[in-house]
C-alpha cells in the first residue's frame, strides 16, 4: 500500500497539474510503485498467491497503458520509460518490419 505522501510526491512529478490522478503518465507511476513494494513482499512470502496474481493483473494493466502511450506519443512513451527506468520492447514500425524482411532475405 502506498503512503499518501509518496502517492503524491508521485502526482506531482509526473501529473499534468497538481490534482491529476488520472492521466497514464501518473497510472503508470503509481503502478510502478505498487509492483515494487508487492514484489518485496512476495520474496518473503512466496506462497502467497492471492497477491501473486494482483500483482500480475497490475503488470498487465501497466503493460496496456505504456502501450496506449506509444501508439499516441512516442516522445512520452519514451520519457515516462526512461524516468522510471522500465524495460520496453520498442514495437517496430511497418517500414522497420519490411527492411528486417529484406535484411532476413539476402
Amino acid at each position: 500500500m502506498i503512503k499518501k505522501d509518496k502517492k503524491g510526491k508521485i502526482m506531482k512529478t509526473y501529473g499534468a497539474h497538481k490534482d491529476d490522478t488520472g492521466s497514464s503518465e501518473v497510472q503508470i507511476a503509481i503502478l510502478t510503485e505498487r509492483i515494487k513494494e508487492l514484489t518485496e513482499h512476495l520474496k518473503t512470502n512466496k506462497k502467497d498467491n492471492h497477491s501473486r496474481r494482483g500483482l500480475l493483473q497490475m503488470v498487465a494493466k501497466r503493460k496496456k497503458l505504456l502501450k496506449d502511450i506509444q501508439g499516441r506519443d512516442e516522445e512520452r512513451f519514451a520519457k515516462i520509460v526512461r524516468s522510471l527506468k522500465l524495460k520496453a520492447a520498442k514495437s517496430l514500425s511497418t517500414k522497420d518490419k519490411e527492411d528486417a524482411k529484406e535484411d532476413k532475405k539476402k
